[in-house]
This record gives C-alpha cells, structure tokens and sequence, in this order.
C-alpha cells in the first residue's frame, strides 16, 4: 500500500511542533497534584494551545495563498506563546519543576524562530 503524505509534514517547524505537543501532553500527564486536578481546565487549555501550534501550520499550508499561511503561522505562534505562559503558571503553581519548564521554553524558543524564519521567507518570495 502507499504511503500517503501531506505538504506539510516536510516542513521541519510541523515535525518539531507536534514533538512539542507531545511533549506538554508528557509532562500534563506527570502531573500529581490535587491542585492540578481541581484546575483541570488549565491542563486543557494547556493541551489545547500546545497541539494548536502544529494543526496551525498544517492548516496555513493548506490554504491557497501565502498570505493565508502567513496568517495562520502568526496565530501558531499565538499559540506558542499561550503555552510558554500556561506553562510559567504551572511552574509558579509548582505543578512542574524549573529544569522542566526552562527545558520546555528552549525546545519553544526553537520553534518560534522557525515559525519567525518561515514567515520572513514568505513574505520575501510575495
């Protein structure tokens, strides 16, 4: 059988972006405390906003402009964003740990500029 594969799964901001949101969605799970479950909805929203970064990306490159995936790599990294900053909340919380959170600010430190990179290089090719 063929292997089906979309436009967007080439580009290396999507892989890094999805390895991202598993990675929340890892350190979501390790959350223990009786806090975390009383505050569920902040574990949703921190789910939510972390797996909108890659569903962004892919549903940008599947518009027909490049002014459209524009928009929607601004909106990923809205997306980034809300999640380093549910993620400071959950760090101040004490619901995850400093080396946690400083490792998971670097890994969107990265995608971020990727995403930044991406949207320059398009805008230079309109």
């Amino acid at each position: 059988m063929k292997k089906v594969k979309f436009s967007f799964e080439d580009l290396e901001v999507w892989q890094k972006a999805v390895e991202f949101a598993k990675r929340v969605i890892d350190l979501i799970e390790r959350v223990e405390t009786e806090q975390g479950r009383k505050h569920y909805r902040l574990i949703e929203q921190l789910e939510a906003c972390s797996t909108s970064i890659a569903l962004n990306i892919a549903e940008g490159k599947g518009r027909y402009s490049k002014k459209e995936f524009i928009q929607f790599l601004f909106i990923a990294r809205g997306s980034l964003y809300e999640t380093v900053t549910l993620l400071t909340i959950f760090y101040r919380n004490k619901w995850i740990s400093d080396i946690q959170l400083n490792e998971m600010k670097g890994f969107g430190d990265e995608i971020g500029k990727m995403i930044s990179s991406l949207i320059n290089s398009i805008k230079n090719s309109l």
